[in-house]
């Protein structure tokens, strides 16, 4: 039996775990939602030990990773997949990146710093971009009120829908794809704003005025997410997992969202 230990439950990480588990494996995980507590060393050793299969989606701390300093030691040699984030490659002026392009240049520094331990321990890393789904998506903000366009002509961003990370992560669990970075993204950057108009299409409602970054009063989250600008290729993930994002733009995803709620 495959066995499949995840190192914090999240949101991503729990569909992952649905879908291989109606397909037979066995899943132990970390975090709130899961049958171990990180904590408990000898636990989690044991499922170490007994798992075919590695997946991290443990965001790095300050200045680390908690599953490599905790566990590390006992990694080596495993089957190794690690959920990482495509703002290890920083501000790209709009161009295009893949898994070649340079990395550790932006304000991801933590997340680019764990990205290369996890590709040193030879795991398969998979580089995100704005992730959307059911509950956590532009729909769900227009709606709270809190979806906002800005006024930055020329600004894009990719973005994946949950589950073709799902279907992307699983399908490099099944293949002998090689040790390395795999970017899942969808197959059309576009700006915010048009993500924004979109979901108040769908919801009919007017979407938010055009405003400056000032006027909007974002967070500092908010103001780092919208001050890198790039657009990401997929083409390794479809080439060496044989993945297809079964939403490869935006609005197939959020219509599939809509017609769900």
């Amino acid at each position: 039996m495959s066995r499949l230990l995840i190192f914090g439950l999240g949101y991503t990480a729990s569909r992952i775990a649905s879908l291989v588990q109606a397909r037979s494996w066995h899943v132990d995980a970390t975090g709130s939602a899961g049958n171990v507590s990180f904590d408990d060393s000898h636990a989690v050793t044991a499922a170490l030990a007994r798992a075919t299969h590695i997946l991290s989606s443990v965001p790095p701390s300050a200045d680390s990773d908690p599953v490599l300093e905790a566990y590390g030691h006992a990694l080596h040699g495993q089957s190794l997949f690690y959920l990482s984030s495509t703002g290890v490659y920083g501000d790209a002026g709009g161009a295009w990146v893949d898994e070649a392009s340079p990395t550790g240049t932006g304000r991801r520094t933590a997340r680019a710093h764990c990205d290369a331990r996890w590709l040193e321990m030879e795991a398969r890393v998979f580089r995100l971009p704005g992730i959307y789904g059911p509950g956590r998506s532009a729909l769900d903000r227009v709606a709270e009120g809190k979806g906002h366009r800005i006024d930055l002509p020329g600004q894009v961003f990719s973005r994946v829908h949950v589950d073709d990370i799902v279907s992307g992560v699983v399908a490099a669990f099944e293949s002998e794809a090689p040790p390395g970075a795999y970017n899942l993204a969808d197959d059309l950057p576009t700006s915010q704003n048009a993500v924004i108009e979109e979901a108040a299409r769908l919801l009919d409602v007017l979407p938010p005025p055009l405003q400056t970054m000032e006027e909007a009063d974002l967070s500092a989250m908010a103001r780092g997410f919208y001050a890198e600008n790039r657009r990401v290729a997929n083409g390794k993930a479809k080439r060496l997992l044989g993945w297809t994002p079964r939403y490869p733009t935006y609005r197939e995803g959020l219509a599939a969202i809509r017609a769900q709620a």
